[in-house]
């Protein structure tokens, strides 16, 4: 199993940037995907995280209103919508495709918002 993230990684402060995770392999036993980052006093935290069957999306409340998760399961592809960045937006963001006792990670991309 591999996951490959890509999208533009540098972005002024209010602008919008799209994330892509494209996961290869063998795919048929995840249940859910999602986008991690490092926090503050945190190892990491969840992003955003998106149900493979229900499509259900769950947010960590900082950003709320301004991410949206989404998934296109016949291209096995994640894809994270951010909108109104902030600079503490800058991070390292890893695609993470989950089965029931296994997480598979990307290798993770830069985000970086100027203010």
């Amino acid at each position: 199993v591999q996951l490959v993230e890509s999208g533009v990684g540098l972005v002024q402060a209010g602008g919008s940037l799209r994330l892509s995770c494209v996961v290869s392999g063998r795919t048929f036993n995840f249940h859910s995907m999602c986008w991690y980052r490092p926090a503050p006093g945190k190892r990491r935290e969840l992003v955003a995280g998106v149900s493979i069957d229900s499509g259900y999306a769950n947010y960590a409340d900082s950003v709320k209103g301004r991410f949206t998760i989404s998934r296109d399961n016949g291209k096995n592809t994640m894809y994270l919508q951010m909108n109104s960045l902030k600079p503490e937006d800058t991070a390292v963001y890893y695609c993470i495709a989950q089965e029931s006792f296994k997480n598979y990670w990307g290798q993770g991309i830069q985000v970086t918002v100027s203010s």
